[in-house]
């Protein structure tokens, strides 16, 4: 095996853990000695260890003289945990792979001054594609202080999401819907609008065969009209967040806060504002967010400029009617040059349908 090799080894690791690290990105680490693979590991929770600990745990003494390959730079600083650089340093590993600088300013480059200045051999970019690409939401949420956004949307071959009436049930297969759940797993917090819960009443977790971490489930809801017999106020499995404009009842504020698992966010101004939302869940440690809106809700994160990555989920079916529901609605663009641009990442097919991931353009 290559060098390569081994750091795709070690991002295998941390993709595993993608989703249960928040608000720390995942990390996977293998050790490598002679040709030997001596320890492996993965940090899997925030506050427990970090991936070069458990690697080099399990190395033991052979890891005096191997080789460490690391996804991410080790941190320099004592947070939860003790420096992954002093491990480092104490295990005598003789040369570190890295694949990407933490962004974070509490590490930037000081985890990999220090290991050079203490004369090991650091080599960084080894597989840097793989991490711009697993750490993107991470390295947004340290640049902008806001979430990272992802769009998920369920569409036929000609892009409707639902029959003009609005049924929708269902577009895509049941294995698509399953890997939905995934996707809730993977992510911190997952929101929709008002309606959405007043016409489909969903539960927003993440209801996987093995389980599964639920996300915080977040409504935009302007004037609280959420009813209070809703499936997401009398099921508790994980916090509900309402953000509501500054002349939302009050009454129906202080119904909700009868609810113990749900707390309303009532902005300054009348109307929801994308951008305030995504102010507020970042200073709430919000690092990744999921958007299973209908067309307008699509449509106000678009107008922001607020929209990342979009995972479509495209059914083998052909619906048509022009008043058939589509994925993002607002304004009737003019110019085909208004369209906001993305790059395709990944296609995988799920049961009879296409999973398709694409990025913002310029953006990750």
């Amino acid at each position: 095996m290559d060098s390569e090799q081994y750091m795709q080894l070690a991002f295998s690791l941390a993709a595993g853990a993608a989703g249960q690290t928040s608000p720390n990105p995942p990390v996977g680490a293998v050790v490598v000695k002679d040709g030997r693979i001596l320890g492996m590991g993965a940090h899997l929770q925030a506050g427990g260890p970090h991936a070069e600990r458990v690697a080099l745990d399990m190395a033991g003494p052979a890891a005096e003289g191997a080789d460490l390959y690391v996804t991410l730079e080790p941190c320099s600083h004592t947070g939860k945990t003790p420096p992954c650089t002093e491990a480092v340093l104490a295990a005598g590993v003789r040369r570190v792979y890295l694949a990407a600088q933490d962004p974070n300013p509490l590490i930037s480059g000081s985890g990999i001054r220090l290991l050079t200045e203490a004369g090991l051999d650091v080599r960084t970019g080894v597989c840097e594609s793989a991490a711009q690409d697993l750490y993107a939401p991470f390295f947004h949420f340290i640049r902008t202080k806001q979430p990272h956004v992802t769009i998920k949307t369920a569409m036929t071959l000609d892009g409707k999401i639902a029959a003009s009436s609005g049924h929708s049930q269902w577009v895509t297969s049941g294995e698509s819907r399953l890997d939905v759940q995934s996707l809730r797993h993977a992510h911190d917090a997952i929101l929709c609008g008002v309606n959405t819960i007043l016409h489909d009443n969903p539960l927003l977790t993440a209801r996987l065969p093995q389980g599964g971490l639920h996300p915080i489930r977040v409504i935009l809801d302007t004037q609280l009209k959420t009813p209070l017999d809703c499936r997401l106020l009398l099921d508790n499995s994980a916090p509900v967040w309402i953000f509501c404009g500054c002349d939302a009842p009050s009454s129906k504020e202080d119904a909700l806060a009868e609810v113990p698992h749900a707390e309303v966010i009532r902005l300054p101004e009348p109307e929801v504002a994308i951008p305030a939302v995504l102010k507020e869940l970042g200073a709430r440690g919000i690092v990744t967010l999921l958007v299973e809106g209908g067309a307008a809700v699509n449509a106000s994160f678009l107008s922001a400029d607020a929209v990342d990555r979009i995972i479509a989920y495209v059914a083998p079916k052909l619906l048509g009617g022009s008043g058939s529901l589509t994925p993002v609605g607002g304004r009737d663009p003019l110019r085909m040059d208004e369209a906001a641009e993305f790059e395709f990442r990944e296609f995988e097919q799920i049961g009879p349908d296409l999973k398709v991931t694409a990025v913002r353009k310029g953006r990750d």
